[in-house]
């Protein structure tokens, strides 16, 4: 009997070494089973197994928000000053004689409120910044003063002037909710692919009288808001009252990137009626015609720091003066791109 418990004794404690396996697995699968339950592992899957929302575009701040104060009335001035440059600072301005008659917002949409509409939501959190056309660190009155002085073809504000501050004051408002140093999701114009090709303004005309004409005119000389007998409706895009060749606009890029995502007047970003080729098309027939002149002997005092569709000498580079104006872009920026690598 002895020698018989002996024999079996390994067998015994096998049987005890499974049984306590067997109970510790049951317990371990009880804990596991009651973390599972517990609502932040829950929360946490979750959180893992729901994809991450879709970055939104910038929207601009409700304007039934800006605080009946003093600074309030401020902001809703400068609003006022960019809707309608004209009535203030236009050719019969109500405070000064010293633009063209283009409106603020003929360039920045809906008061420099439309995603991708040359919005001004990333102007106080970029600026003061170091710019390479002028060779300074600007403010953002000299921004102002500069759109003041090529888009609008005028003269600069006196930066403590009432009207300086209010613009300050209402882009300040504008970009109050944009962390420093960002720019948000359709801040400014969009950039598009460059083409394999010159921009052919002959293509672009066509564009320009299906898509353009009808608002801008035949002479794109624009339509005068007959209401309110200031400023334009559909501003001019060429001519004496346009932007002259100083202008952000006048670099085919720029106007390019403008018209896909805004012209013609109603299109959005996502939603436009234009290809990226007919938008460049039509922007290099736009700006192939005649604008008033502007001394840019002071505009990007290293010339090597000048985008490749600037279209004025001397360059840091071979390409022609007509290729920096109309393109292709592509072997000019490689040329550029080498020689940083050199």
């Amino acid at each position: 009997m002895q020698h018989e418990l002996l024999y079996d004794l390994p067998a015994i404690m096998n049987r005890k070494l499974i049984t306590g396996l067997l109970a510790i697995g049951v317990l371990v699968a009880i804990w596991m089973f009651v973390k599972q339950r517990n609502p932040n592992v829950i929360k946490n899957k979750a959180t893992l197994l729901v994809p991450d929302k879709p970055e939104m575009p910038w929207q601009a701040p409700d304007s039934g928000t800006i605080p009946q104060t003093t600074a309030g009335d401020q902001i809703r001035y400068g609003r006022d000053l960019i809707a309608r440059t004209s009535y203030y600072l236009g050719p019969k301005g109500k405070v000064a004689h010293i633009s063209n008659g283009m409106n603020c917002q003929n360039c920045h949409l809906a008061a420099g409120t439309k995603p991708w509409g040359n919005n001004y939501s990333a102007v106080t959190s970029t600026y003061p910044r170091y710019r390479d056309r002028s060779g300074t660190v600007e403010t953002i009155e000299k921004r102002v003063n500069d759109c003041l002085e090529r888009s609008l073809n005028g003269k600069p504000l006196d930066s403590n002037s009432r009207e300086m501050r209010a613009i300050v004051a209402y882009m300040h408002w504008l970009g109050s909710n944009v962390p420093r140093g960002e720019k948000p999701l359709g801040s400014g114009i969009s950039s598009l692919k460059s083409l394999n090709r010159p921009a052919d303004t002959a293509k672009g005309r066509i564009v320009f009288i299906d898509k353009c004409q009808l608002c801008h005119g035949a002479n794109g000389a624009g339509q005068w808001d007959t209401v309110t007998g200031t400023g334009y409706l559909y501003p001019p895009l060429w001519g004496p009252n346009s932007y002259n060749i100083g202008a952000g606009l006048y670099r085919l890029s720029r106007m390019a990137g403008y018209v896909k995502d805004n012209m013609p007047f109603g299109v959005s970003h996502g939603n436009s009626q234009l290809s990226e080729e007919e938008s460049w098309d039509v922007a290099a027939f736009i700006n192939s015609q005649p604008h008033p002149y502007k001394d840019l002997s002071k505009d990007w005092p290293k010339i090597s720091t000048k985008p490749v569709d600037y279209p004025f000498g001397p360059f840091g580079d071979t390409f022609s003066e007509k290729q920096h104006k109309l393109g292709p872009f592509d072997p000019i920026q490689q040329s550029k791109d080498a020689k940083k690598k050199k």
